[in-house]
C-alpha cells in the first residue's frame, strides 16, 4: 500500500470560500473524503499550514519514509527558497500541484522555486490535479 501525504500551503484552508471562480466551491476536506474513497489502495494523509516553517518541518518529517508527497505550496511556490531547499533535501518524491493554471495568472506566479526539485508538476485541472498526482505515484514504475 502506497503511503502518500498531501501538503497544502497558505490560504488553501479557505477552499470553498476563497475566490470560488478560481478555486471552486468545495472544501478540501470534502474533496479529501472523495480521494480516500477513490484511492482506497493508498494510505492518504493530509496536512495544511499557512506557516512556511511548518511546511518545511512537515517535509522533513515525512520526506524519508513516505512513498510520495503531493505539495501545493500555494503562494510560497513563488517565493520560498526554504521550501525548495527542503524538497531538494529529502528522498521522497514530490509532485508539485496547483489548482489553477498559474501561467494564466499574474506574472509572478509563472516562477516556481519548487519545480526544479520536483518529480513533476500538475496544474490547472482544479481539484482533479490532486487525482492526477496520486495516480502518478500509483502507476509509476
Amino acid at each position: 500500500m502506497k503511503h502518500i501525504i498531501i501538503i497544502n500551503g497558505p490560504n488553501l484552508n479557505l477552499l470553498g470560500k476563497r475566490e470560488p471562480e478560481i478555486y471552486g466551491h468545495q472544501t478540501f476536506e470534502d474533496y479529501l473524503d472523495i480521494l480516500q474513497s477513490k484511492y482506497s489502495e493508498c494510505k492518504l494523509e493530509y496536512f495544511q499550514s499557512n506557516i512556511e516553517g511548518e511546511l518545511i518541518d512537515k517535509l522533513h518529517e515525512v520526506g524519508f519514509k513516505y512513498d510520495g508527497i503531493i505539495l501545493n505550496a500555494a503562494a510560497y511556490t513563488h517565493t520560498s527558497v526554504g521550501i525548495s531547499d527542503a524538497v531538494k533535501a529529502i528522498e521522497t518524491p514530490v509532485v508539485e500541484v496547483h489548482i489553477s493554471n498559474t501561467y494564466a495568472r499574474e506574472d509572478f506566479r509563472h516562477v516556481s522555486y519548487i519545480s526544479p526539485n520536483a518529480k513533476g508538476v500538475i496544474l490547472g485541472f482544479g481539484l482533479k490535479s490532486y487525482d492526477l498526482a496520486i495516480e502518478s505515484f500509483i502507476f509509476s514504475v
